[in-house]
């Protein structure tokens, strides 16, 4: 694919869930794929690299070591991320701190750092896999959705900023998603409960459902990602795309 084919890719969060399927996507369109994670993965679509966001000169080791191995970074993706459910008055401190060490930090770390670089070659691409939840309150996803929420609006300053060289910044942001940190807000739930509630919606909690009556697999947010790293996006930046089945109204 033009804009990807034979370029060098950087994907944080790459070990599992979007992470894991972005990068095999990117691979599938002929990337060279540096696969970041806490716990990289053995084998699957990428070289391997562990990673912590949440650490600036982790985050400078990792992508230095990227371009020495690999090339010039010409693709970012920041797909890491954690959800810590609880109401506000139940959050600690370290729940809230973790969020956004991971959810914002991580982003900032990882963008800042690759941006640099882009910047004198004068391209690139950066991705941020947001949440629909940052543009719509959620009962007890407080940290989440505050810190997807600073994610994107990162993003989009981001791509303002370096519009002039030629660098391209959008944010996807996914909704219910079949990966492990859904199942893990179901845990405790009935699954059939728990996925008709998803579908249909939940007065008591203010939710809607998802009119497309599905839950987005991995590689549907995956799809949306390279098509904004691709030449096929070549006029878009600081776009958010919900990748949700609806679930937002647009909201």
């Amino acid at each position: 694919m033009d804009g990807i084919d034979g370029g060098v890719a950087l994907v944080t969060g790459a070990a599992q869930g979007i992470g894991a399927a972005v990068c095999a996507a990117l691979a599938e369109a002929g990337a060279k794929v540096a696969a970041a994670d806490l716990r990289p993965a053995n084998g699957g679509d990428g070289l391997p690299y562990r990673m912590d966001v949440r650490d600036a000169g982790d985050v400078e080791r990792v992508v230095a070591a990227v371009e020495r191995d690999l090339g010039p970074i010409a693709i970012l993706v920041n797909v890491a991320g954690v959800l810590l459910p609880g109401e506000v008055d139940g959050t600690g401190d370290d729940h809230w701190r973790q969020s956004f060490a991971v959810n914002a930090d991580g982003v900032f770390h990882a963008s800042r750092a690759v941006a640099r670089r882009m910047t004198p070659r004068r391209r690139g691409a950066i991705v941020t896999v947001g949440s629909n939840a940052a543009g719509v309150p959620r009962a007890g996803m407080a940290a989440y959705a505050a810190s997807k929420a600073a994610a994107r609006m990162f993003t989009r300053c981001l791509g303002l900023e370096v519009a002039r060289h030629g660098i391209r910044c959008n944010v996807v942001s996914p909704g219910s998603t079949d990966t492990a940190m859904l199942r893990a807000l179901w845990a405790g739930a009935d699954p059939d409960e728990a996925l008709s509630a998803t579908l249909h919606g939940d007065p008591a909690a203010f939710r809607v459902g998802i009119p497309l009556g599905r839950v987005a697999d991995p590689a549907d947010v995956a799809d949306a990602v390279v098509f904004l790293c691709s030449e096929r996006a070549r006029h878009i930046t600081m776009h958010d795309l919900l990748v949700d089945g609806g679930a937002t109204l647009r909201a």
